[in-house]
């Protein structure tokens, strides 16, 4: 038999500040009463007619969202009992990408009656056994409530209701336009091998137009301009650099000695020379399409210009990841020309105007043309390009 602990001496034993609670109305009410408040405080948000929450958090950002997920990781819930909550809506998260508003709903709820039921005299063990056969039967009768099943995940009709009901909560009112937007995205790009990565869809928001402005590419879209003066390459073979395309400098400072006139021109010469052949090297094996990760310079965007060779920056290593594996390249981390197995090709690679400069790869750029922006209304509006990546 164990023996009991008595309460000082058990407050003695943990750290300061511990607190040690027992008892029906003590430790299990105050339990349920903190996780119907959380319960509470979600509840609002649910729906597509939900309240959205202001939430600032330890850094002082600000976030004004219905997302029960955001919320809940922002408030940084500590209480213990509500904290199981927030891991089960988390789970959610996790395995489903959505209902984590629901989870919350629920478990608040059904805390909820039991402590009404607890009042009425039941005790803790009968209350949970009532709820285990509950859920036994809910799961017998929700096998009988099967309203569409989806057999074929890359049929887009067939796979367009089921993502109009999860559109419909967060864009009420353009959950049409939009789910034949995300179904033809996702339909395009999901696997038969092995799980759906949902990195391989994203947005891109461009300013001046509205939300049915937009459109989907199956390809990438960079908010960003060209650096060469060549914006349109077909067939596009593509070399992918993580370093800045530019000539290295040496690590140590040196001082070169010039006596005459002849010299100095030679000096540049031959800096110029060193440069065109390493453009030309890369033009020779028919690279057409140059994407640095780092800064371009002036000699060398001068001979791409040259050789008709596109140039592309991007700054972000994430976008640079990304576009070598919509490619099928390999990034490189110095200026040397790649073997042909590193290379990356696309069908079209270009630049469109709009508002902001983009860059575009796509196997299909005639029907995917851009949105135009609109200058009606005086609210600065933003369309999106759903991009899928294959």
């Amino acid at each position: 038999m164990a023996m009991h602990v008595p309460k000082s001496y058990f407050q003695n034993m943990m750290k300061e500040g511990t607190k040690h609670l027992s008892g029906m109305h003590e430790a299990v009410f105050s339990n349920l009463e903190a996780c119907t408040e959380l319960y509470k405080t979600i509840k609002t948000c649910y729906g597509p007619k939900g309240l959205n929450k202001m939430v600032i958090n330890h850094l002082s950002k600000l976030f004004v969202t219905n997302d029960a997920a955001t919320i809940i990781k922002e408030l940084e819930v500590q209480h213990p009992a509500a904290k199981m909550i927030v891991l089960a809506s988390q789970q959610q998260e996790a395995e489903c990408g959505d209902g984590t508003n629901f989870v919350m709903i629920l478990a608040g709820s059904l805390l909820e009656k039991a402590i009404d039921l607890l009042e009425c005299g039941l005790s803790p063990s009968e209350v949970i056994k009532g709820y285990e056969m509950a859920s036994e039967k809910c799961l017998e009768i929700l096998e009988t409530l099967v309203c569409h099943t989806v057999k074929d995940v890359k049929n887009k009709e067939a796979v367009l209701p089921i993502v109009k009901t999860a559109v419909g909560s967060k864009q009420d009112g353009y959950e049409d336009f939009l789910a034949e937007l995300i179904s033809e995205a996702c339909s395009k790009i999901m696997p038969t091998q092995r799980t759906f990565n949902v990195d391989h869809v994203r947005s891109c928001k461009i300013l001046g137009s509205g939300v049915l402005s937009s459109t989907c590419l199956q390809g990438m879209v960079f908010k960003r301009n060209v650096e060469s003066d060549i914006t349109l390459v077909k067939d596009a073979k593509i070399a992918v650099y993580s370093c800045p395309f530019d000539i290295g400098t040496t690590e140590t400072k040196g001082t070169v000695l010039i006596k005459t006139a002849e010299e100095l021109k030679n000096f540049s010469v031959d800096e110029e020379k060193l440069i065109e052949n390493s453009v030309k090297a890369l033009a020779d094996i028919g690279i057409t399409c140059v994407v640095s990760g780092g800064k371009v310079g002036e000699m060398m965007l001068h001979f791409a210009n040259k050789f008709n060779i596109m140039v592309v920056r991007l700054m972000s290593k994430w976008d640079l990841r990304r576009l070598c594996k919509s490619i099928n390249a390999t990034a490189l981390p110095n200026m040397s020309p790649p073997t042909l197995r590193r290379l990356g090709s696309v069908a079209w690679f270009s630049l469109r105007r709009s508002v902001i400069p983009l860059s575009c790869l796509s196997d299909k750029p005639e029907k995917n043309q851009p949105c135009q922006p609109s200058s009606s209304g005086v609210v600065q509006t933003t369309s999106w390009t759903i991009s899928s990546v294959q």
